[in-house]
């Protein structure tokens, strides 16, 4: 596959998935809900299950907010849309680390889920071709870490409001550029239908 022809398919997926902005919306707002878990006066362990139990309804919830948006999930005709999916999937293996945190020290759990879940958001600047998701992937990452060790137990919220933060400006920014692609490519096709 020429370079081209790859350029084309990720400009497709970033069109018809609008850059992914009805996960992203989803995300915000599931770790608003975890901002909320983390004010609970619960034990760390315990907010910590009840985070993982919120995260199952990332799924259920972008697919909701795809029928919203109008996005698409599946271009059967492109060879590159499943590797959304499994982008998607790879955090599941860094899922050990946040078992490990939940065992030994569940008062960093949700740090460390909030570094996977930047993390994670990186090679979506590659399949999308969006630059926000890799500088927003160390945005979080990193802003997470140092919430994560320099707020005092009872102000770890701060990290999850954060997050969510984070995931509100990155919408903003991939929801601009999928604007600004959609006209670009409108006025290319205008173009080659006025030759």
């Amino acid at each position: 596959m020429d370079k081209t022809t790859l350029d084309k398919l990720k400009m497709e997926l970033s069109l018809e998935a609008k850059n992914g902005i009805d996960f992203i919306i989803s995300a915000a707002l599931i770790w608003m809900v975890i901002t909320f878990i983390s004010t609970m006066s619960s034990p760390d362990y315990s907010k910590s299950v009840y985070v993982f139990m919120i995260g199952g309804a990332l799924l259920p919830l972008a697919w909701l907010m795809s029928k919203i948006l109008k996005t698409k999930w599946k271009l059967k005709e492109n060879p590159l849309q499943p590797l959304g999916l499994w982008l998607n999937f790879a955090q599941l293996f860094y899922f050990p680390f946040l078992i490990l945190m939940l065992i030994k020290s569940p008062e960093y759990f949700i740090m460390t889920y909030a570094i996977i879940t930047g993390a994670h958001f990186f090679p979506y600047a590659w399949f999308y071709n969006e630059k926000s998701y890799a500088v927003m992937a160390g945005v979080i990452s990193f802003g997470s870490l140092y919430i994560g060790l320099t707020a005092t137990p009872e102000h770890m919220y701060y990290v999850p409001l954060f997050v969510s933060g984070s995931l509100v400006v990155l919408s903003g920014l991939i929801g601009f550029s999928f604007s600004r692609k959609r006209l670009k490519e409108n006025a290319t096709d205008f173009t080659k239908e006025s030759i």
